[in-house]
Order: structure tokens, then C-alpha cells, then sequence
């Protein structure tokens, strides 16, 4: 499963580093081609609200197997695509269906054992992170042997088979009838209305990775200028320090396992106001570097405690929960990195680790007034049900 989520996410990835490559073939503005990256987050936020509660529905294996389908067509599609509208149009749906990543996260919490929960997420965010982070390295690799349409071909034929083993793979589980698709949808509201608990994680999140995308937004601009002035090919193996917080996940997820979440959320993000303290003397290149590391883990470790814990929630609800928590992460990243443009250019370095500072004094807050030890909190399994799983007591009535 992990390998599976790091395989399907990187295709979101590929054309960041192929985008010249992607100009020059197609005979296309880098404005236009640019929009390949773009839309194709916009349709990975569309996935998540329109097709990710399905999991709450559906029976998922079918669900995802039909998702892997129609990623690899499009895939296969975008590699013989003729012009760049056909590109970008195909690379949004590749958003879209690459979504089936967190119909299938909830998937594994539901089949781990209670005691094993956190180190089953921190092992599939392990998958995840390292996805991101390989499929600019592969991507180019793969261009450097032939060209940007052998990296999508190599990819319609990974999801194909990604597709068949799932099949043979995943256990069949029942599907959660007895509601409407808008029922579905309009419970994800009243899901985040009537759960605190649930609001708080998806707060902390965005919070974090808003810190995140601040900091990866305008580090290029800084690095790019005085007293640095690197190349963007230099530039770009910064990015490998993000394997920091791709190695910290799975240890994170089992302080989960262990009960001290909570204590170790508080630790992860004093470690992120540390970070931005540290790269705040940016004239000094082992601070930024030290500063890097110690935010990449801070935010990942934080995800995945946060991810842990509101897979505490009835199997039921899982997929609507993740849909409310990872689309206000989404949100808070956005913000983040629109903040990191509006910040840099005219204030410059020491008004970007500000923000990232007062970002950081935003999630202590919320967690110095939460519970050291929340409630397992429980919530109705799916509109127009009013069973819940033995010895929990549901929340939410639809």
C-alpha cells in the first residue's frame, strides 16, 4: 500500500521539472504548459471533495480499482497528447483520480489493528513523501533517456498494474448503503460542525503545512538572490532535504501507538518555531540547512500524529473525515504558499520566517488548550444510519 500511494502521487509531480522540455516539444508558452501543474492540483481538491466520501459508501476496492483505471487512460492519453490543452486537460483528470490515495489510507487503518494504527500511517505517508520527493529526480531521468512522453507511459503502465494488484491484493469489504450522494457530501459538514476534536486536527494541519509551503515557496527567491545568487539546478537539491521528513514518519506514527501524541505534537511544533528562529540568521548557510531539516520533520511528524488520530473515528466515517482533514491541509498549504509571494518580494527573508513564526505560535496555541489525552472521538458510521461500532456511541445524526 505504500508503495502503491508514493507510485500514484508522483504522477502530480512529473512535469515540474519537464516543463522547458514540455514548451519547447509542444510549441507552447511556459504559461500555458505551467498550467499542467496548476489545474492539476485544482483537480486533486476537486477529487477530494466529490470523490473521496464515496469510500464511505461504495465498496472501495471496486471504487479504487475503477479510479487506477481511468488514472492509467489518462496517463497513457497525456503521453501521446498532440498539443498542450490536451496535456493540461489530461493531467487534471490524473488530479482528480490520484485521489484514490486517501480513499485507500483509510482502507489500511481500518484493517490494522487499533494498537498499530499509527505506525500503519506513518508508514504510508513514508510511501507518499518519498514519492514526491523521487518523481522529479525519476521524471528527468527518464527524459534524459528519451523523452517527457516516456515518463507517462511508464506511468499508465504502473497504475495498470497497480490496478490488477489491487484486485488480487485488497480484501473485499461491504459497502456502507442506505444513503444518498448528496446525503454523503452534506455529512462532511456536519461532520466538522459537530466535531471539535476534528476541527482542531484539521486547524493544526494547515497551520503546518501553510509553514511548510511558506518555506518552500520562498526559499528558491532567497537562495536565488544575495548573498547566495545558486542556479536553479542547485536550487533544486534543497529539495532532497525533504527525506528528513519522509525518514521521521513511520518513528512519528508509533509515538501514536505509544499514547503520547499529544505531547509529541507539542514537541514537533516548538521544533518548527526553532526552525524558523534558526533561518531567520539566513546569511549563515548551515543555519538554513539545519532550519530546513528541522521543519521538514516538525510538519510530517505533525501530519502524521494528526492523521493517526482522527483515524480514531468509526471505519464508517474515515473516508469523509479524510476528505475534511486533507482539504483543509490543502487550503492551508494554498495560503501559505500565496502568502510566501506576497511576503518576499516586498519584504523580504526576515518577514517570511516572521510569518512562519507566527504560524508556528497559532498551532501551540491550539494545542496548549487541548486535551493532553482527547476522547476517542465517535461519529454516526453514514447518513441515515444510527449504528455505530461496538462500545462507541455516535455523534453526528444524519
Amino acid at each position: 500500500m505504500s508503495i502503491s500511494i508514493g507510485l500514484i502521487v508522483a504522477n502530480n509531480y512529473y512535469a515540474q521539472p519537464l516543463l522547458g522540455e514540455l514548451s519547447t516539444d509542444l510549441n507552447a508558452s511556459s504559461g500555458l504548459v505551467g498550467l499542467s501543474v496548476t489545474l492539476n492540483q485544482l483537480g486533486y481538491a476537486l477529487g477530494l471533495v466529490l470523490l473521496v466520501p464515496l469510500g464511505d459508501l461504495l465498496a472501495r476496492r471496486p471504487l479504487m480499482i475503477t479510479m487506477l483505471v481511468l488514472d492509467a487512460v489518462a496517463l497513457a492519453f497525456a503521453a501521446a497528447a498532440p498539443d498542450a490543452w490536451t496535456l493540461v486537460v489530461l493531467l487534471t483528470v490524473v488530479g482528480v483520480t490520484g485521489t484514490v490515495i486517501n480513499i485507500l489510507i483509510p482502507l489500511a487503518t481500518t484493517l490494522a489493528r487499533e494498537d498499530q494504527r499509527g505506525q500503519v500511517v506513518g508508514t504510508l505517508m513514508t510511501g507518499l513523501l518519498f514519492g514526491i520527493l523521487l518523481a522529479r529526480t525519476v521524471a528527468g531521468a527518464l527524459e534524459t533517456l528519451q523523452s517527457w512522453r516516456l515518463v507517462y507511459a511508464v506511468a499508465a503502465v504502473l497504475m495498470a498494474a497497480l490496478a490488477v494488484a489491487m484486485r488480487f491484493l485488497l480484501p473485499s469489504l461491504p459497502p456502507n448503503p442506505g444513503s444518498t450522494y448528496p446525503q454523503l457530501l452534506a455529512s462532511v459538514g456536519r461532520l466538522i460542525a459537530a466535531e471539535p476534536f476534528l476541527r482542531r486536527r484539521m486547524a493544526t494541519g494547515a497551520l503546518g503545512f501553510a509553514a511548510f509551503q511558506l518555506l518552500w515557496t520562498a526559499l528558491p527567491l532567497m537562495l536565488s538572490d544575495e548573498p547566495y545568487g545558486y542556479e536553479p539546478a542547485l536550487i533544486g537539491l534543497f529539495g532532497l532535504l525533504g527525506a528528513a521528513g519522509a525518514a521521521c514518519a513511520r518513528p512519528a506514527g508509533r509515538l501514536q501507538d505509544r499514547g503520547v501524541a499529544h505531547q509529541a505534537s507539542g514537541l514537533l511544533l516548538a521544533v518548527i518555531g526553532l526552525s524558523w528562529a534558526l533561518m531567520s540568521g539566513y546569511t549563515v548557510l548551515a543555519l538554513v540547512i539545519v532550519g530546513i531539516l528541522l521543519l521538514d520533520i516538525g510538519v510530517q511528524g505533525v501530519h502524521v500524529l494528526n492523521q493517526a488520530r482522527i483515524y480514531g473515528y468509526p471505519p464508517q466515517v474515515r473516508s469523509r473525515i479524510t476528505t475534511a482533514y486533507v482539504t483543509a491541509y490543502f487550503l492551508g498549504g494554498s495560503a501559505g504558499g500565496a502568502l510566501a509571494v506576497l511576503l518576499y518580494p516586498q519584504w523580504g527573508w526576515s518577514a517570511v520566517c516572521a510569518a512562519g513564526g507566527v504560524l508556528t505560535v497559532l498551532a501551540l496555541i491550539l494545542w496548549v488548550t487541548d486535551r493532553t489525552t482527547p476522547p476517542v472521538p465517535a461519529a454516526a458510521p453514514a447518513p441515515g444510519h444510527d449504528r455505530s461500532e461496538p462500545g462507541e456511541r455516535p455523534v453526528v445524526h444524519d
